[in-house]
């Protein structure tokens, strides 16, 4: 059995969590409640996070624009949406919770404004 060590970051509790797995079936221990344990499942299956970064902006005094997804993508995905966002540059005004790049990567999800500018 494969022994894995990590910290839940569902609630601010912060349980170690302790999984085992023989690749078909999971041994969860270290939880204080039911969602640290569906949490350790999806972490080991399918690692999501959502993606801050900034786009480049022009003929404007602040070069960069915060971004962000609006819901997560897979972990192995961040580098090349990274790179994606490297290619943009955008020109004024732009309004929080406009969308930058839509669906990207064919993931569902947008890339919004974090700042009106």
């Amino acid at each position: 059995m494969d022994k894995k060590e990590m910290t839940c970051i569902v609630c601010p509790m912060g349980c170690c969590l302790e999984i085992e797995t023989d690749g078909s079936h999971y041994k969860i221990t270290g939880n204080r409640c039911k969602r640290g344990e569906e949490y350790a499942v999806r972490e080991l299956i399918s690692p999501m996070r959502v993606l801050t970064s900034t786009v480049r902006l022009k003929n404007s005094y602040i070069r960069k624009l915060p971004v962000r997804t609006n819901g997560a993508i897979p972990k192995s995905l961040m580098f090349d949406c990274i790179d994606v966002l490297k290619t943009i540059e955008l020109e004024p005004p732009v309004k929080i919770g406009d969308v930058i790049v839509k669906n990207i990567l064919n993931t569902g999800v947008n890339v919004i404004s974090s700042r009106s500018i």
